[in-house]
């Protein structure tokens, strides 16, 4: 993986550049960045970086030895780790190395789920078990073969649970020249005793525009389609990928029409929307259309807080959010951000969309026409009568 193959992170891309001109390597590095942000790419490129044998100034030469081998996620130094879900308990990921290079190689920015969906899952838990502790501990033991550095990546340490104490002394005192890269999503759930063992390199979302661009160049997307589908991913771009396919133009129009009939508490027309639109949209479409009200809320937020240079919205789309920033406190619609959430975890989950979406309607009514009457009869009382 080249450096110049990754989307955006250029401030990442010379951190990590600096840190082999100037002989600063620590040995155990901590990549945090949300999905889709790169993260484990930009650490698969900078391995191949360390180990490259004609380095070039801002990227590694790509034609070497070592880097065809990383190009492949072969070369005998570089060991990987990853959550999987074992069907037995010997299970290690080199159990899964030959899907998990076929993943990687076929989609650098995955995620989870699209891991998941590589391997016959069925209701097993992803985990990073103790067999693995105990093979990764073997692999680093040994002399490098041909580099000059062993390199172990571990994507999604957070799935390592008790076993990673196993690997303490390893990752504090590890053999010479053997370099530990561990890519998180979530730092809550990693073991604060690794965590503190780490040097953490923070990696940030992707902008919209960088998304979107990634998409018209890769995908031949428009800049229509491109827009739309890096507004609803929100800088992921596994999000994004996921997208592809999938028809969301729309979006914008169809939730205009659904907030009016809950805000107007349309009882027979919010039955008709839910059951002829929103429960027909399949799936994946279900999905997608709550990402976008749910971005479509944020930037209403952001509207209320006088971010407004931070908001990016095509001229319909933003009239609409500094509308409806006027009418609602920030409170109602975090709620409603909140229930949208909820709404995509169980779509995801398979929950009959009609139930769901005529559920969550009527939570919306609540929130954006019972609550705005209420408040506004508490603020007429406390003119009146004071407190």
């Amino acid at each position: 993986m080249l450096f110049k193959e990754i989307v955006g992170q250029e401030h990442v891309k010379q951190h990590l550049l600096n840190t082999v001109r100037e002989n600063r390597v620590s040995h155990a590095q901590l990549f945090l960045g949300p999905e889709g942000s790169g993260s484990l790419a930009l650490a698969v490129a900078y391995a191949q970086y360390i180990n490259c044998e004609n380095r070039q100034t801002n990227d590694s030469c790509g034609a070497c030895t070592s880097c065809r081998k990383y190009n492949k996620l072969i070369h005998p130094d570089l060991h990987l780790s990853y959550p999987f879900f074992a069907k037995h308990k010997e299970d290690t990921a080199a159990t899964y190395v030959e899907e998990w290079r076929r993943a990687f190689l076929g989609n650098p920015y995955l995620g989870l789920s699209y891991w998941r969906d590589q391997l016959d899952a069925e209701n097993k838990q992803a985990n990073i078990n103790i067999a693995e502790a105990h093979h990764i501990i073997k692999k680093l033991s040994l002399k490098a073969f041909e580099a000059t550095y062993k390199v172990l990546i571990m994507w999604l340490p957070e799935y390592l649970d008790a076993q990673g104490n196993a690997l303490l002394k390893l990752i504090e005192e590890p053999p010479a020249n053997t370099l530990f890269l561990l890519v998180a999503e979530n730092p809550d759930r990693i073991l604060n005793t690794i965590i503190s063992r780490t040097q953490l390199v923070k990696i940030n979302r992707l902008d919209n525009e960088q998304v979107s661009r990634y998409l018209m160049d890769t995908q031949q997307l428009t800049e229509h389609q491109a827009n739309e589908i890096a507004f609803i991913s929100n800088g992921n771009l596994q999000q994004a990928i996921n997208l592809l396919g999938e028809d969301t133009r729309g979006h914008f129009d169809l939730m205009v029409r659904w907030l009016r009939h809950c805000v107007m508490d349309a009882g027979s027309a919010l039955i008709k929307i839910c059951e002829e639109e929103l429960s027909k949209l399949g799936r994946e479409n279900q999905k997608s259309f709550l990402l976008y009200a749910i971005n479509m809320m944020r930037q209403v937020v952001l509207l209320k807080a006088d971010a407004s240079p931070l908001v990016h919205l095509p001229s319909a789309e933003l009239d609409f959010a500094r509308k409806f920033s006027q009418h609602y406190p920030v409170q109602q619609i975090g709620e409603a951000i909140r229930l949208f959430e909820e709404a995509h975890y169980h779509i995801e989950r398979n929950a009959n969309p009609k139930i769901l979406f005529l559920d969550l309607s009527l939570q919306l009514v609540l929130i954006y026409k019972y609550q705005t009457f209420r408040q506004q009869a508490d603020s007429t009382y406390i003119d009146n009568y004071g407190m």
